[in-house]
């Protein structure tokens, strides 16, 4: 007790006779800030850290020290205790190094890319060694366009704009530059859990688990922390893994993100990239207005970087460039045709009836080595993979009323060939990203021409040919003239072969049983606005 007192004692003695009073009128703002903060309640995270702290996080844009930085750095007095306030879930300071496993030597010339002209190799964007050893796992050699495009100007913290298609590598292109970004510039300041540094905002839940699978990929010889969101899982889970790692790349869909910023498990004020894919998708879906509200919770366009990407550019569309990026670097990757060339596309001319007959005659076919099946309703897929699967065709299915846990499972069962066939709407197909499929099936035509292109390019991927196969009847064929529009030629339609006409065998009797109660339990609801803070303009 007596200890306790006598040290209450000196603190009281040495509180401000010893100090020049210049020093104490630069710190009486600061500490009435302090003061402030404190009876404002210990809810508040404890992210909201001194001006030394707030800059360190705050230069990504510019390595240059901020103006008054330094003379903050010399004013340790008015640093906040953060004892007292602990934060709910606190993470141990990052480690300054960015290899956090030792994964044996490794040297740039085991991996030996020769040059050639016309074409741009990863070699030559001076990108971190543990990524170039990834992507020589990887076997990348050189660019595609819309990386050789993009990469220079993203590489240097530039907004970069991009249109290209579904499958130019697009993906690769951003957590290239994400990643050389992160082990460029590490963070060695206490960090907190749900505290991301880059978001990835995708329209689905299979797009956003394929693009954390290749962040995995090109992340492996780092120790950075990737994290997903999306619907239909386990919210608890998603949350343990939050606040059990620190968060440098979060890939999310709009809905699940806000549930968790709302919530404060994530945080995107220290947001240093985000990134914004297949704009033009969410804008169909109705997602814009989600993505709005999450913007608002990052930091202003001019201190973050954005890379947006769209395969197609409305007005719309262009006006959310103009909301969400500075000064950005656009990149038009044109195709060379609008569809695959590595597609072999056939329009069969059938009557509604005639068409599962049709189906099941070409699942039959030996080429047939594994099927997407599209159709645009949930009910018509639904009711497809039931009648499939009385006539003993392993049939997945895939579509917005299935549940994320058994959605992921029948991908994986598609993957390694335990399922021939998968049964797929527009929204849960357009992430579906895996080489070696060797046929889609259009069973009902999309009504808008874009997703055609986008159907028939889950086939011949991989450098592999593929064949797609759409039905037209009398209730869609008036789609066929738009489709041929984008496409730059007629599309030329047949009679199909008396071979896959042949009449199926008969099935089991569908099973009378009570429609799923999951249809619906996929919804992500939230409107949460976010605060951010002010940060140096971008040179």
């Amino acid at each position: 007790m007596n200890r306790l007192i006598g040290k209450l004692f000196k603190k009281l003695i040495g509180s401000g006779a010893d100090k020049p009073e210049k020093n104490e009128a630069n710190l009486k703002p600061a500490s009435d800030k302090t003061t402030a903060s404190d009876r404002s309640g210990a809810k508040k995270h404890p992210r909201e850290r001194s001006g030394q702290q707030q800059n360190s996080r705050g230069n990504r844009n510019s390595r240059d020290q901020r103006p008054g930085q330094k003379t903050e750095q010399q004013t340790p007095a008015v640093q906040r205790d953060h004892s007292a306030k602990p934060p709910r879930h606190s993470a141990a300071p990052r480690p300054k190094k960015a290899l956090k496993v030792d994964h044996g030597p490794w040297d740039i010339a085991q991996f030996d890319v020769e040059e050639v002209e016309g074409k741009s190799r990863f070699h030559d964007f001076d990108l971190e060694l543990p990524i170039m050893r990834a992507i020589a796992d990887l076997g990348f050699k050189y660019c595609s366009p819309i990386q050789a495009q993009s990469l220079p100007y993203a590489l240097q913290g530039k907004d970069v704009v991009g249109k290209a298609q579904t499958g130019t590598g697009k993906t690769a292109a951003f957590l290239t530059a994400i990643i050389d970004d992160l082990l460029k510039n590490p963070i060695t300041e206490k960090r907190y859990a749900g505290e991301a540094r880059a978001l990835i905002i995708a329209p689905t839940r299979e797009l956003v688990i394929q693009i954390a699978e290749d962040a995995k990929g090109l992340c492996k010889y780092t120790d950075l922390k990737i994290h997903t969101l999306v619907g239909g899982m386990d919210y608890v889970k998603q949350q343990r893994h939050l606040h059990d790692d620190l968060v440098d790349i979060l890939v999310a869909t709009p809905g699940r993100l806000l549930d968790f910023c709302g919530n404060k498990d994530v945080y995107l004020d220290q947001l240093e990239i985000l990134v914004i894919d297949e704009a033009d998708r969410m804008l169909d879906m109705g997602f814009i207005p989600q993505v709005r509200q999450i913007v608002r919770q990052t930091p202003k366009r001019e201190d973050r970087q954005t890379l947006f990407f769209s395969a197609t550019f409305t007005d719309e569309v262009r006006t959310l460039v103009e909301q969400w990026t500075y000064k950005p670097v656009t990149i038009d990757i044109e195709p060379e045709s609008v569809a695959n060339e590595r597609v072999d596309q056939h329009v069969y001319l059938v009557s509604t009836e005639e068409k599962y007959t049709l189906l099941y005659n070409l699942i039959q076919q030996e080429h047939a080595e594994s099927m997407i099946v599209f159709a645009n309703r949930r009910d018509e897929c639904r009711d497809l993979q039931e009648k499939l699967e009385r006539h003993g065709i392993k049939a997945g299915l895939l579509s917005g009323e299935i549940a994320q846990n058994k959605r992921v499972s029948t991908l994986d069962a598609f993957k390694s060939g335990e399922i021939k066939v998968l049964v797929a709407t527009d929204v849960a197909g357009r992430g579906i990203h895996i080489s070696g499929i060797s046929h889609v099936v259009n069973f009902t035509l999309p009504e808008e021409p874009e997703d055609y292109v986008h159907r028939i390019g889950r086939t011949g991927r991989a450098g592999k040919n593929g064949t797609s196969i759409s039905f037209a009847c009398e209730d869609d064929a008036q789609l066929l003239e738009p489709i041929g529009t984008l496409l730059g030629k007629p599309i030329k339609c047949e009679q199909p072969p008396e071979y896959l006409m042949l009449a199926p065998p008969e099935s089991l009797p569908a099973p009378a049983r009570a429609r799923n109660n999951d249809r619906h339990s996929n919804r992500s609801v939230g409107n949460r606005p976010g605060g951010n803070r002010s940060r140096r303009p971008r040179h």
